[in-house]
């Protein structure tokens, strides 16, 4: 069986398949772009792999009649070729507004905090059979599971990324100091006296600590502030700071969703912005769905999406 079927070509297929369209040498050599004579031996193949003659001259001298064994063949044909459409076209065709495909970004908190609240709706206005998931990555782990397809984006600071991935820069943030609306010190500026003297709510990721990027710098020019209240989500901070007097000092994009309920200052203290890459695998360059997938996320991070 398996040596007849390697006898077969796609050729060979849609051969029969003109002929039995248009039951006529010149009309089907005509409908794949071939010679008659290139027609006529794939023909020839085509009655001895399947023994029997096929197509027999009109009585009429016009065309050819199909035999009852090649009438028989069609629908299974037809259904063929369809098949085998499909398959070629799998991995070069992606209609978003149909498709059920599940993508997978891993994220830190951070990054997922400001890219999925744009990056979710974004999608399913586009998209809306397909599942999006956010999950926390295993950095040392991260190249191999882009590698296998586990996850599709790895979205992370450029350090968090290895040679062997495809990066591009999603955007710049800068840090600012939240505090509750209606907040006792009122709403004049951020001395660096007060940002010390204040209850700070820290973000801590990894679970449990008081001191992280904004007590560094602080170090640096020989101040310290006092850390009373240590979440391990994002998502708890605004929460948090609407019903005490704590404040906290987080990224821009972030914090900008919740000015119904907070205020935002400059920090009294110089912190650097920080950058966002995202990164892909190179077997995943020329995947359709993927560059649909990466166009989201990008036009998700430009500046002033919301």
């Amino acid at each position: 069986m398996s040596q007849r079927i390697s006898d077969f070509d796609v050729g060979l297929l849609l051969t029969l398949d003109a002929l039995l369209k248009e039951p006529n040498v010149t009309h089907a050599a005509g409908r794949l772009n071939i010679s008659q004579s290139a027609l006529s031996a794939r023909l020839t193949r085509l009655r001895h792999l399947l023994n029997d003659p096929l197509f027999i001259p009109s009585v009429s001298g016009r065309g050819m009649i199909p035999t009852p064994h090649a009438v028989a063949l069609q629908p299974e044909l037809t259904r063929l070729i369809e098949r085998f459409g499909d398959f070629v076209n799998t991995a070069h065709l992606f209609d978003p507004a149909t498709s059920k495909r599940v993508f997978r970004i891993a994220a830190t908190d951070n990054p997922a905090a400001i890219l999925a609240p744009d990056l979710i709706p974004l999608i399913k206005a586009h998209a809306p059979s397909i599942k999006i998931a956010f999950t926390l990555p295993d950095k040392s782990k991260i190249a191999g599971l882009l590698e296998q397809g586990e996850v599709d984006l790895f979205v992370g600071a450029a350090e968090d990324g290895s040679n062997e991935l495809i990066s591009s820069t999603l955007f710049e943030e800068k840090f600012v100091t939240a505090q509750r609306r209606d907040h006792p010190r009122g709403k004049r500026e951020l001395t660096l006296d007060e940002f010390c003297d204040l209850d700070h709510l820290l973000i801590s990721t990894s679970g449990g600590h008081f001191s992280g990027m904004v007590d560094n710098a602080l170090a640096e020019i020989g101040r310290e502030r006092r850390v009373s209240v240590s979440l391990q989500s994002y998502g708890m901070a605004p929460l948090v700071l609407a019903s005490t007097d704590c404040i906290c000092t987080l990224p821009l994009r972030f914090l900008e969703r919740f000015t119904d309920t907070l205020d935002l200052f400059e920090p009294p203290l110089p912190l650097s912005p920080f950058t966002i890459n995202v990164f892909w695998h190179p077997r995943m360059r020329a995947d359709p769905a993927h560059i649909w997938l990466r166009k989201m996320v990008m036009t998700a991070s430009r500046p002033g999406r919301r």
